[in-house]
């Protein structure tokens, strides 16, 4: 399903691109001045024994007649401020950066000088996401304008509603070169780093020392940055980040990053979950909650997808789900259409499923005593308020107990049953069995329960209703008049709540069970 929506901004773009012109030889700015197109120019290139080039948008242009020689590169040279241990080099108080390159011997061989820009209203395209207080991860190939973006949030977030932002600038790219902080990040502060290799632990220094709202940082590329950022996020501060890679794919193959998602690590089932699940007995399971709530994909500068629950999406693509995310494209006028992607339906039953429980011992009690009691479940380290409302919504006779002692069952993370600590030992007994599952979330809890009581599958059922809902969805917001759904369970009502939420649409519930359904009414009620 499509759903269109369209914002319009503006853009402004602020350089000293005379600055960058000052540095370079008098006769490779002499040509760039008689091509003209100053704003389409991206980086000069000076390399020793090779003619210059200029690199435009849309083309490649020679800058001399003759190659490059070695006072050119000293002339040059001098006149930027010092080389840090990255090889680089800017112009005070500008966000141009000379990258150099050099020989066996230390000494420099080429230069490429690229030209930054402070571009004003690139923002707006995601700016809901920025604003939203979720961390937001980025990713892109290099040049696409990530480093840009940043900028912008940070100057967003710090101007426009007045959060406390510090930037970690490593390479001085965001906030330029100088002690004093490029006018384009706003009134953010800047704390800059002394080498590539210390960027983690200025990161954490920023978070202890200044204390702030929001922490932006670029390019997060070893693990110790990776664990740095989780840290961060633990701590409740509004993560905005640069990621190498261009795809969701590139962080769940990535072992160093991979923890920026949640990690990946292999899970060995029996055989029984395995037939059960028709997978391989090895399979992959995303270990702990992401460090970033919203990852934002930039496929070029004016097409963006986001996926909006980084949790759901690594989940489903673990299951061989493909991600369905928010399509954002800018257009020609300054306009923005947004697409909005549709979240992967529930998992499977075989993809969802913990280990199949065998059938609750009972207790030596009367029959008819034993058919009239519920089944009381004590849930350790797993969450009492999802699995009371899964068992709500189940209607399965079961209750949550507040005691081990008057448990039937002990419901656990496998994680956990596996290192079975003394705690948990004591808790199981021949009367009190212990139960797994591989997740805390509504959807392992809630398959738990439907394996205990032997319910029948109802997957095909829920996903027909979740499809029968995004029908519905985009017929209120074309028509802008309530639709009424057809009659479901508390179960699959719960699921079509959470889909109409997310499109920003409002929702009801009307009548007595068994012919209980959803209304769904437009936005503006």
């Amino acid at each position: 399903m499509t759903l269109h929506a369209t914002v319009v901004a503006s853009e402004e773009t602020s350089g000293d691109l005379d600055l960058l012109l000052g540095v370079l030889p008098p006769r490779v700015r002499a040509r760039i001045d008689a091509l003209g197109d100053p704003d389409a120019l991206l980086e000069v290139v000076l390399d020793l024994g090779r003619l210059p080039e200029a690199r435009y948008a849309d083309r490649v242009e020679p800058l001399a007649e003759t190659p490059i020689e070695r006072p050119d590169l000293d002339f040059t040279i001098a006149r930027l401020g010092t080389f840090t241990k990255d090889n680089r080099a800017g112009i005070e108080r500008t966000l141009h950066r000379i990258s150099a390159m050099r020989n066996r011997h230390g000494d420099v061989v080429g230069l490429t000088c690229r030209v930054g820009r402070a571009v004003y209203g690139t923002v707006e395209i995601v700016r809901d996401w920025v604003e939203s207080g979720k961390s937001v991860l980025l990713l892109g190939r290099p040049g696409v304008g990530k480093t840009t973006l940043l900028r912008e949030a940070g100057r967003v977030l710090a101007d426009d509603l007045g959060r406390r932002v510090v930037i970690v600038d490593t390479s001085n790219e965001i906030a330029g070169d100088g002690d004093i902080p490029h006018p384009g990040i706003g009134r953010a502060r800047r704390m800059q780093v002394p080498s590539p290799e210390l960027q983690h632990a200025v990161m954490i220094e920023a978070v202890e020392n200044h204390m702030p709202e929001v922490v932006v940082i670029d390019e997060i590329g070893t693990e110790a940055e990776a664990l740095a950022a989780r840290t961060i996020a633990e701590r409740g501060v509004q993560l905005i980040a640069t990621a190498h890679g261009t795809t969701l794919e590139n962080l769940v193959t990535n072992p160093t990053l991979a923890d920026l998602i949640g990690g990946i690590h292999a899970v060995i089932l029996g055989d029984d979950e395995a037939r059960r699940r028709r997978t391989q007995k090895t399979v992959l399971e995303r270990k702990a909650a992401p460090t970033f709530d919203v990852l934002i994909e930039i496929h070029d500068r004016d097409r963006f997808a986001v996926h909006g629950d980084v949790a759901y999406v690594v989940d489903a693509f673990l299951r061989g789900q493909q991600p369905r995310p928010e399509i954002r494209v800018r257009r020609g006028d300054g306009r923005y259409d947004v697409e909005n992607g549709t979240a992967p339906l529930p998992f499977p039953r075989e993809s969802a499923a913990p280990r199949r429980p065998t059938p609750v011992p009972e207790p030596s009690r009367e029959a008819e005593s034993r058919e009239r009691r519920p089944v009381r479940i004590f849930p350790y380290a797993v969450s009492r308020e999802r699995l009371e409302r899964a068992v709500r919504d189940l209607g399965v006779p079961a209750t949550v107990c507040t005691h081990p002692r008057n448990a039937d069952v002990v419901l656990t993370l496998r994680s956990l049953a596996k290192k079975r600590p003394k705690k948990l030992r004591e808790l199981v007994s021949d009367r009190v069995r212990l139960y797994s599952i591989g997740g805390n979330s509504p959807a392992k809890i809630t398959a738990f329960l439907r394996e205990l009581f032997e319910l029948p599958g109802m997957e095909a059922e829920q996903q027909s209703a979740l499809r029968a809902t995004e029908e519905a969805i985009a017929e209120v917001i074309a028509q802008r008049r309530p639709v009424t759904l057809e009659p479901q369970n508390a179960y699959v009502r719960r699921l079509q709540h959470e889909l109409i939420e997310a499109y920003g649409l409002v929702s009801e519930s009307s009548g007595r069970d068994p012919h209980r359904s959803i209304v769904i009414h437009p936005a503006e009620r």
